[in-house]
Parts: structure tokens; sequence; C-alpha cells
């Protein structure tokens, strides 16, 4: 590929990703979350139990960042700190109801407002790119594993 279509497809992709994420967001009614927030949320989804140096490792930042992230969101209610019965020292993250409540939301305003685009495209552009989901889910996991 070349610089300019690598350009492209990196703006296309981030500008939907920013248009979805500001819509869903206007829909709930709720102030948005900063992003490394909602980062260590949606891996806390995926990973339930996962400890503040395991999400640190994965975010690729440091403990003490992700730990005052972790903190803010327990303030808001979204996160339970839970001590591990093997390793006191250890605390592992749960989502609270209010987060799985406010996940639920977000995530139907989000497939309301994606399909509502999509079906203002022709049918051979929504083709295409149902076509390439899997193509692009596997070129974020490969994105997530690089250095």
């Amino acid at each position: 590929m070349t610089d300019e279509t690598l350009d492209q497809l990196g703006a296309a992709l981030s500008d939907l990703h920013r248009v979805l994420r500001r819509r869903a967001v206007l829909r709930t009614g709720r102030a948005a979350l900063p992003d490394a927030q909602v980062e260590v949320l949606r891996l806390v989804q995926r990973q339930p139990g996962i400890s503040v140096r395991e999400a640190a490792e994965r975010m690729g930042t440091a403990a003490n960042t992700v730990s005052t992230l972790v903190g803010e969101l327990t303030t808001a209610g979204l996160l339970h700190r839970n001590r591990d019965p093997a390793d006191r020292r250890t605390v592992r993250l749960e989502l609270t109801e209010l987060a799985c409540e406010r996940i639920v939301a977000y995530g139907q305003h989000r497939r309301e407002l994606l399909a509502a685009a999509l079906a203002d495209l022709d049918p051979a552009d929504r083709e295409r790119l149902r076509a390439a989901v899997p193509a692009l889910s596997r070129l974020a996991e490969h994105a997530a594993e690089l250095p």
C-alpha cells in the first residue's frame, strides 16, 4: 500500500470512530468519558478480574497511570476494586452494574447510528464493508501486537 492509501485508511477509520463516539455520547445524554478511561473499561469488560498491573501491560502504560484511571472510575461508580484472595497486594477489577448499563446503552446507540449511516450507502458499498469486517478485525489485532 502507498503512504497515501495508508493515510486515507487511517483517516477514514479515525473519522468513523470519532463520529460514532461523539454522536452516541450525545444520544446517551451523559458527558463523554476520556478515551483512557474508556480503554480501561473496555479492557475490564473483555477480561473481568484483570489486575491493575496486567491492565497497564496490556495498555502499554505505567501502572500508576492505570491506578489513577481506576481510582477515577471507581469514584464515578463504574469499577469495583477487589483484593485478590491469593495475593492481598493485588487488586482485581470488575465492572459495576452502572458501567454495564452504560456500555449496553452506548452500544445500542452506536449500532443504531451505524445502521442508519449504512442504510444511506448503496448495496455494493454495504457488501464491501461487510466483507471487510474480518480483515479489519485482524488488522486491529495485529496492530495491537506491534511494539
